[in-house]
């Protein structure tokens, strides 16, 4: 037996450093067999090799590095070749040709980087078996993970390995692992036992948050940890148990449960909703939601999506319940105690929209909307299933949202619209779903289904004049499951143009004619006592004169440097003449156009004003406006209410609107609406909704605040509130504490029929988000 001492000593020495590649050099040939290439590097405080057996022991400061070499990579100058999209004015991405064809290569040299790196105090490398054991302050660090142990054995071919009280730290989702006795299985797959789990970081020596203990812990391949005796714990403290747990520990889709969801009803009692997602492929998948019910039953519940694009995207969602708390016994406590009125115990919501782009050309949207009952909204209306978050889903996606709540009729539609130099075509189809029962609906009451309408409408410059010829087509076929529907033909042209009066006024003449045709048919129990067919031609005209005043204000101060004010005082006049329309269906609005002969006028007035900071933004605006009518109708009352708008945003991120109408007939305020929102860079956000209407009996008052209390506290609180009825219709309220890697909230909802309570407890990179990610 030899053996090579190497040993540095002295403040300013540096490591030894002994490259394993150049043991290649001895007469050894044994180690020339064993030693292929030149990728490990190791240097130390003291190496010493041994011949036989052919071994390295090392001791002090090592550090074991596998180097790999990463090809250089082939710079590519693409040649800029003038788009489409550039020669039309478009904003666009620079178009280049392929670069297959204007490749034009530069010479790089290859590169090295560290794949594997191993420290420890002591150290023995066998160079024939390609094994490594090493003893303190071991560390194992790759690009993905590390892993730091008392001491441990690495197969250096395959990489795997054993450990002793050892800590895995994976840089995805900042997984952090402890156990007794680690397992290194492969690259990224660990078996860990009587050890812990978390997903987010914890400094050395602390307690946990919250973590998953058990006996036997495996990480495969596929970023899944599988836990057998699991035990959830909350600051070290078990708090729940399962003999089985699988948990996602990366960042990517996968299928899983999600963390559950727990409420407590005063009407449904207690109840429980644990969310399984399933990942159909990396642009599609599903949720399913097995929600329980104490008092009610098993309500199953399923929601599908797919992303194609941002134009391509489509969801679905469904629940069901077979509710044992309704049915045609209305003298049960559920009814006496509440408001509801439903009597079917088959209980589901079926939502869903789709958007779609065909070739280019065709844009599709698909709204569904159809529900059992009028209350199953009102009654379902937290949670992840309930209304309330659905609906706020649906618009963020797809910048739509579903009918109200309360609504007795619910539109599902499907549109197609295809646009073209000032023309576009528009298809839709309209299906309503009927909520109301038998005695709430009057005679010939059934809602009416487009089956379809199409509408064709375009404007057109006329010749080198500043006229223009502007038409709106529409058919439309009507059905009703009992009443009168029929097919409908309209047709409205019209010629537009300015009216040169002087230099200082705008004015604008409008001339139109309209003519609509009817085939009328029963449907159900429907009578018809007129003529099938119906003709109503008319016409309408328009005559507008307006000046534009605007006066700058120069304010010369530090924040702000210009005011202005802009004055647009107009004159209006409409007349639509007098046309006898008793024997025509009532479909809609187009089917009673009223008499007009009236004179509109009214100021707009705009504020804006000037900073160094932000430049020109709008301070406020006011509209005033008042109609007189001339026909004999009015004659007692000529004169309109006069209509006020107000809005008014005196600092940034505050805005204020104000809507009223005064009568001028001794009436006072007949209507009032009044809106302000404000937000901040904190998060807090604050708006306020008041609606008041003399002939609708409206007194309403909705608010809506959410706000950081403290750095880890927030909250959020809801009310809608009818003053008229005295009556509070909802208050939501929610406390949520946001931790470091965890969450939990807490929600009440308050109706006049209904508390309810719910806890949704988060935790850092587990089942969260459900959103595609592409």
């Amino acid at each position: 037996m030899t053996f090579l001492p190497v040993k540095c000593s002295g403040k300013n020495a540096s490591f030894a450093t002994l490259a394993i590649s150049s043991l290649i050099a001895f007469p050894a040939t044994t180690l020339a067999d064993t030693v292929s290439t030149s990728e490990w590097n190791i240097s130390a405080d003291r190496i010493i090799r041994y011949d036989e057996p052919n071994s390295i022991v090392a001791e002090g400061n090592i550090v074991l590095e596998k180097r790999i070499k990463v090809p250089a990579q082939v710079e590519t100058a693409a040649i800029k070749e003038t788009g489409w999209s550039e020669l039309l004015g478009e904003s666009a991405q620079q178009e280049t040709i392929p670069a297959a064809e204007i490749e034009e290569q530069t010479e790089a040299e290859d590169q090295q980087k560290t794949a594997l790196m191993i420290q420890a105090d002591w150290l023995t490398y066998d160079v024939d078996l390609q094994s490594i054991k090493a003893r303190g302050n071991v560390k194992l660090i790759r690009e993905e993970d590390t892993l730091v142990a008392d001491q441990g054995k690495v197969d250096l071919n395959t990489e795997t390995g054993s450990f002793t009280n050892a800590v895995i730290i994976r840089k995805e989702n900042q997984l952090h692992l402890e156990g007794k006795n680690i397992e290194k299985t492969g690259i990224n797959t660990y078996h860990i036992q009587e050890g812990w789990v978390i997903t987010c970081e914890v400094n050395e020596g602390e307690t946990p948050p919250w973590s998953f203990s058990s006996s036997d812990t495996r990480i495969e391949e596929d970023g899944y940890a599988v836990l057998k005796n699991a035990i959830f714990n909350i600051k070290g403290i078990p708090v729940f148990y399962s003999p089985y747990m699988v948990i996602p520990v990366k960042n990517t889709r996968q299928t899983g449960f999600v963390f559950p969801e727990i409420a407590h009803s005063s009407t449904g009692g207690f109840s429980t909703n644990v969310p399984f997602f399933v990942n159909l492929s990396d642009s599609m998948d599903v949720t399913l939601f097995p929600e329980i019910y104490e008092k009610r039953g098993f309500m199953p519940g399923a929601e599908f999506r797919y992303v194609r694009s941002e134009e391509v995207k489509g969801t679905i969602m469904g629940s069901y319940l077979d509710d044992s708390l309704s049915g045609d016994d209305q003298t049960t406590e559920y009814y006496t105690d509440t408001s509801y009125t439903h009597t079917n115990s088959d209980r589901y919501w079926i939502r869903g929209k789709a958007d779609h782009v065909f070739g280019n050309e065709w844009l599709a949207r698909l709204d569904l909307d159809i529900v059992s009952d009028l209350d199953y909204l009102t009654e379902f209306n937290s949670g992840y299933t309930g209304y309330k978050d659905t609906d706020a889903r649906f618009q963020e996606n797809f910048g739509r949202s579903f009918e109200n709540k309360t609504d007795d009729t619910r539109d599902n539609t499907l549109k197609f619209l295809k646009s073209w130099s000032g023309m576009s075509l528009e298809i839709d189809m309209l299906a309503v779903n009927d909520v109301r029962s038998d005695e709430d609906k009057e005679d010939d009451d059934d809602p009416l289904w487009t089956l379809p309408e199409v509408q064709f409408s375009g404007v057109l410059p006329v010749g080198e004049t500043s006229a223009s010829f502007e038409w709106n087509t529409n058919y439309v076929n009507y059905y009703r499951e009992d009443g009168i529907g029929g097919q409908r033909v309209d047709i409205h042209p019209n010629i537009s143009t300015s009216v040169p009066l002087s230099q200082y006024l705008e004015s604008r003449a409008e001339l139109g004619v309209r003519d609509t045709y009817y085939v009328v048919q029963e449907y159900g129990d429907g009578e018809w006592d007129e003529d099938d067919t119906q003709n109503r031609l008319l016409a309408d005209f328009e005559f507008e004169i307006a000046t534009t005043l605007l006066r700058n204000f120069d304010l010369s101060g530090e924040k702000y440097t210009g005011f202005d004010h802009q004055l647009h005082p107009y004159v209006r006049y409409n007349y639509i003449p007098e046309v006898d329309q008793d024997d025509l269906p009532q479909f809609d609005s187009v089917d009673d156009i009223s008499e007009e002969n009236e004179i509109t006028y009214g100021v707009d007035n705009f504020f804006n004003v000037f900073s160094n900071e932000d430049g020109a933004s709008e301070y406020g605006w006011v509209k005033i406006s008042q109609s007189y009518y001339l026909t004999d109708s009015y004659s007692d009352d000529p004169f309109s209410d006069v209509s006020l708008r107000l809005g008014f945003s005196p600092v940034k991120n505050l805005s204020l609107e104000y809507e009223t109408d005064i009568s001028v007939y001794g009436e006072g305020f007949t209507t009032h609406s009044l809106e302000g929102q404000y937000t901040n860079s904190r998060g807090d956000y604050f708006n306020l909704d008041y609606s008041f209407s003399e002939s609708s009996d409206i007194d309403q008052i909705n608010a809506l605040i959410r706000a950081q209390l403290f750095a880890q506290w927030s909250t959020e609180f809801e009310i809608e509130h009818s003053i008229a009825e005295s009556e509070t219709n909802e208050a939501n309220i929610s406390l949520l504490y946001t931790a470091l890697c965890w969450s939990v909230e807490l929600q009440t909802k308050y109706t006049p029929d209904d508390t309810s309570y719910m806890v949704i407890f988060s935790l850092a990179n587990i089942g969260t988000p459900l959103g595609l990610n592409l």
